[in-house]
C-alpha cells in the first residue's frame, strides 16, 4: 500500500485532481465515453451495472466486515469501487465506509483492489502530506464532510496514533470539523412526530418515523436505512448526511398530521396512519 502513496506521486497528482473536472468536460474522448442518457434501465434490472445487493453488501461489510469483504471482493473486484446511496444523496463507498470507521486493514485490502482513495482516507491513514497538499490546491476543502456528513477531522480521528500529525494540523485549520448543532426537541415534539406515514406517490409505500433518546429517526419500509433527523426548529428538519433535504411535520399541536420531504425539485408528502 505505501508503494501506492508515494510523496511524490501524490503531490504531482493533486493539481490534475482539483482540476479533473473541468479537464474531463472539455476532452473528446471524455465526452465520447461518458453516458449519453441519465435514464434508468426498463423493468429494474440494473444489466450491466453492478447488482444493488452486492453494492449494499460490500458497502455495509466494509465497515468492519475483513471476511465478508475478501468473499465478495474474490468474486467480483469491481466492487472495490462501488458506491451506496443510503439515502437523499449520502453517497458511500467500501474504502468511505472503512475510511470513516478507522478500519485500515480494510482500507489496505480495498487499495490492493484498485479502490481510489480520496482526502479522507489520506486522513484516516496519516498521510500528511498529502492532506496539507490539498488543502494548499483547494483552500476550504477541509470543510467538506464526508459520508453521513462525518467531517474530514473525524476520520483524521479515527486513524488513530498513526493519523496524529493530520489531526494536529487540521485542528489548527481551525473549521475541519463542521458539526451542526441540532436545535434541542422537545418530547412532545417526539411524540407528536413519531408515527407511521403512508406515501402519497406513485406506488405508495410507507414511512416511519421514531424516536430515541432524544433524536427522530426517518425510514423508507420494510427495509430502507435508518437515517438520524437533526433538528432545525419549529419540527423540520435535515437528515443526517443532507443537509440541503428538508423534512417538515405539520400541523403544530399534539400529533402531526402530515409530513412532507423537500429533496431539491421532487417533493413527497405522507400522512400519518392511524394508531
Amino acid at each position: 500500500m505505501a508503494d501506492l502513496l508515494t510523496r511524490r506521486s501524490f503531490l504531482v497528482a493533486v493539481p490534475v485532481l482539483c482540476a479533473a473536472p473541468t479537464l474531463l468536460g472539455t476532452g473528446r474522448a471524455a465526452d465520447a465515453a461518458a453516458p449519453q442518457t441519465d435514464a434508468y434501465p426498463a423493468g429494474g434490472d440494473p444489466f450491466p451495472a453492478q447488482d444493488p445487493a452486492r453494492v449494499r453488501a460490500i458497502v455495509g461489510a466494509s465497515h468492519g466486515n475483513l471476511t465478508r469483504v475478501q468473499e465478495l471482493l474474490s468474486e467480483s473486484p469491481a466492487l472495490a469501487n462501488a458506491g451506496w446511496d443510503w439515502g437523499f444523496g449520502d453517497w458511500e463507498t467500501p474504502i468511505g465506509a472503512a475510511s470513516h470507521v478507522g478500519n485500515r486493514e480494510i482500507a489496505a485490502l480495498l487499495l490492493d483492489h484498485g479502490a481510489r482513495p480520496d482526502l479522507f482516507t489520506f486522513a484516516m491513514l496519516g498521510h500528511l502530506e498529502a492532506v496539507q497538499a490539498c488543502v494548499a490546491a483547494c483552500p476550504g476543502i477541509q470543510r467538506t464532510t464526508g459520508p453521513h456528513g462525518l467531517t474530514l477531522l473525524h476520520h483524521a480521528r479515527k486513524g488513530g496514533p498513526a493519523a496524529r500529525g493530520v489531526v494536529a494540523f487540521l485542528e489548527s485549520l481551525g473549521d475541519a470539523d463542521p458539526v451542526p448543532v441540532p436545535t434541542p426537541l422537545e418530547p412532545a415534539d417526539l411524540v407528536a412526530c413519531a408515527g407511521l406515514y403512508e406515501m402519497e406517490r406513485r406506488g405508495g409505500g410507507r414511512l416511519e418515523i421514531s424516536a430515541k433518546e432524544g433524536t427522530l429517526f426517518f425510514k423508507r419500509l420494510p427495509d430502507g436505512a435508518s437515517r438520524s433527523l437533526v433538528h432545525l426548529g419549529s419540527r423540520a428538519f435535515h437528515p443526517v448526511g443532507a443537509r440541503a433535504v428538508r423534512i417538515s411535520f405539520t400541523p403544530a399541536g399534539p400529533v402531526a398530521a402530515t409530513l412532507r420531504v423537500v429533496d431539491g425539485p421532487e417533493t413527497t408528502s405522507a400522512r400519518r396512519l392511524p394508531g
